[in-house]
């Protein structure tokens, strides 16, 4: 049995809003650490992906917890080279690939794994899994095929019935949908981009989305302010039980204590 924290959508850009839900979630965090096994930062780490926004949220995520991430199409704004150099040291993939390939992740634990996928397209606000991420991600699952898996991205595959991001979503689906098929493994998916704890399905597996750490984006008739002021910030706990069942709880973080 594996136990995830999720957060998703920081957001730093230097100001205090985002810097101090950070920190107000990563306190929370660092009080349970012993009963977690790993963070997922499902992207948007930074409002503008540049040096100095990434270097912040390296330095607010370095917590207790190993942190697995990809990016979201907010950290992509200057391309993937900054957030491949500053947020896992590297200038290049893992088998000498340049600076701007997919930013992909594994993590594996006792019990089960993470799958990362990037489905940013650099400069663009829209996502999609491109040929080399769907080719290594088959690869990947290839790999993993006796070990239970939580895949996760970015950009959210479905319709979330939120249209000021579902216009923004993840192109060409179908082909995930396909490829899942061969994998029977991956117990869940996991996304970040719409800044709503929500739960729905995608091809036949549940699909959880993290809440904003930064902010709670408002459903069609709420009143985008009071939102906006009300709600501090969430996370997700994920936990893939020994039998393959992902089962995910809604937290938010308590302000000045744990």
């Amino acid at each position: 049995m594996i136990t995830l924290a999720h957060i998703s959508d920081l957001h730093v850009d230097g100001g205090s809003r985002a810097r101090e839900r950070v920190e107000q979630v990563m306190a929370y965090l660092d009080a349970v650490a012993d009963s977690v096994d790993a963070l997922v930062v499902t992207g948007d780490l930074t409002e503008n992906g540049t040096v100095g926004e990434l270097e912040e949220a390296r330095a607010l995520l370095s917590g207790r917890l190993p942190a697995v991430i990809c990016p979201g199409n907010h950290d992509v704004v200057e391309g993937r080279a900054p957030f491949r150099r500053v947020m896992l040291g590297s200038e290049g993939g893992e088998k000498g690939d340049p600076g701007e390939a997919p930013v992909n992740a594994v993590h594996r634990a006792d019990g089960g794994a993470v799958v990362l996928c990037d489905s940013t397209v650099p400069s663009e606000d829209g996502g999609l899994l491109s040929e080399e991420t769907l080719d290594w991600l088959e690869d990947t699952l290839a790999d993993l095929r006796q070990t239970p898996v939580v895949l996760g991205f970015h950009h959210h595959p479905v319709k979330l019935h939120t249209p000021y991001v579902d216009h923004i979503a993840m192109q060409g689906a179908d082909r995930l949908s396909v490829l899942l098929a061969r994998h029977p493994q991956v117990a869940g998916l996991l996304c970040g981009h719409a800044h709503t704890a929500a739960a729905t399905a995608f091809a036949q597996r549940p699909l959880l989305v993290a809440p904003g750490t930064v902010s709670v984006a408002p459903l069609p008739w709420e009143d985008a302010e009071q939102v906006y002021a009300a709600h501090p910030p969430a996370l997700a706990f994920h936990i893939l039980d020994d039998e393959g069942r992902m089962t995910t709880h809604f937290r938010t973080a308590p302000a000045g204590r744990t």
